[in-house]
């Protein structure tokens, strides 16, 4: 009797336990799991991810920004101030002479 209580016995905490114990890890680990890895990887992500965007972004930015306007800037200034120049230098200097011209030979018909 005591053998075969001892075998049953045996057998039905093996079996009861392996059930109870998978069912049990299974539905504690998964639920245990889903709620620590989301708030875990909520909190380091948002962390992490605000950090380094705020670190690459500014650097990134401060850079691609100085070379693109130190760029734009020189090529636009160049050509805006060369054309500019020109174009205002020879209407101011031809009206300019034109005027003193004019003055100049009235001065000398009187």
């Amino acid at each position: 009797l005591s053998i075969y209580l001892s075998i049953y016995l045996s057998i039905y905490l093996s079996i009861y336990l392996s059930i109870y114990l998978s069912i049990y890890l299974s539905i504690y680990l998964s639920i245990y799991l889903s709620i620590y890895l989301s708030i875990y990887l909520s909190i380091y992500l948002s962390i992490y991810l605000s950090i380094y965007l705020s670190i690459y972004l500014s650097i990134y930015l401060s850079i691609y920004l100085s070379i693109y306007l130190s760029i734009y800037l020189s090529i636009y200034l160049s050509i805006y101030l060369s054309i500019y120049l020109s174009i205002y230098l020879s209407i101011y200097l031809s009206i300019y002479l034109s005027i003193n011209l004019l003055f100049y030979l009235s001065c000398i018909m009187k």
